[in-house]
């Protein structure tokens, strides 16, 4: 099958195809006559699993590592267990760090007092204490802030 083909059987997009093939998470396929790249079923296979390993969260090197540990049938699978718990730790503490920003959210946005942006709760929480840069409008808005569009407060 074609290049397009199997990004469509994959769920995968041509370009991301070809990355993978570049960066050696898929093997170059054959080529055909006309030098078309012709893939395998098993190409299939392995590009939906980079897809879902990845959707899971895991990274390009974690990928290449459990590619390589499965082409290897015979040997035990305590590296990959190893692998899937780490992840899972770092997926915790992003749950974790997640939580907690939902909750500093919930408050900030809670103390909203509806005013005017001078004595808005929300920029103070977001600004820790520091002081805070806003832009003035002096006419249209640059596209870069310039030092004199700065006003401290």
């Amino acid at each position: 099958m074609k290049i397009g083909e199997l990004a469509k059987r994959s769920g995968s997009n041509v370009e991301t195809v070809r990355y993978y093939e570049r960066i050696g998470l898929l093997a170059p396929p054959a080529r055909t006559d006309a030098n078309y790249r012709n893939y395998s079923p098993a190409d299939v296979q392995r590009l939906s699993f980079v897809r879902r390993a990845r959707n899971l969260g895991f990274t390009l090197d974690d990928v290449r590592e459990l590619l390589t540990l499965a082409d290897d049938g015979a040997q035990s699978c305590a590296a990959i267990d190893a692998l899937a718990a780490r992840h899972r730790t770092a997926v915790h503490r992003k749950i974790a760090d997640l939580t907690a920003l939902g909750t500093e959210l919930d408050r900030v946005v809670e103390s909203c007092g509806q005013g005017v942006v001078a004595d808005c709760h929300i920029l103070e929480a977001l600004a820790g204490g520091a002081t805070v840069l806003l832009a003035t409008r002096r006419g249209p808005l640059p596209s870069q802030h310039a030092a004199s569009d700065l006003k401290v407060l």
